[in-house]
């Protein structure tokens, strides 16, 4: 099971232009990959100017399956997979945000958020931690100073006697 290519394309009137492109291209030589991705990037843009406003199909090419979906605002999007991959998973990747479309994904989204929100909340309490610290010290300077004072004082009180 090998998702492949994901393309976000805009169905113009004549041609359709890529907007944005993953490629997952690490099961071909090195010397293949470029080739690929070229011959990837023209069949989605192909499927797509074919396909008409608000249908889903599924093309299949060789061992390879690319699904399409162009909505009505003529936006498309194609997923170039293996035969093994779920046609349906498929399809919830090009009608949903991909965040939300598998559960696993979903559930690491919000596992990192949490963490974020973690982080900013540990910096939060460790910059408090400083300030305490500053004014621990400012107490205790304060405590030697009000201490001194009363050293003074009664040293200088010392001197007088009340009758």
């Amino acid at each position: 099971m090998k998702l492949y290519s994901l393309s976000v394309l805009y169905k113009g009137a004549t041609k359709s232009n890529l907007l944005k492109a993953a490629f997952d291209l690490s099961s071909f030589s090195f010397f293949q990959r470029s080739s690929v991705q070229e011959f990837m990037t023209f069949t989605s843009a192909l499927i797509v100017e074919r396909t008409s406003q608000g249908t889903r199909a599924s093309v299949k090419e060789q061992e390879y399956l690319c699904h399409v979906y162009v909505r009505n605002d003529s936006l498309g999007a194609v997923v170039i997979a293996d035969t093994e991959y779920p046609q349906r998973v498929c399809f919830t990747l090009l009608d949903k945000n991909p965040r939300e479309a598998d559960a696993m994904t979903k559930v690491q989204a919000e596992l990192d958020e949490t963490k974020i929100i973690l982080h900013n909340t540990m910096e939060s309490l460790l910059e408090r931690g400083e300030k305490l610290d500053d004014l621990v010290a400012k107490s205790e300077h304060l405590g030697n100073q009000s201490k001194a004072f009363y050293k003074t004082a009664r040293k200088q009180n010392s001197c007088c006697e009340i009758m």
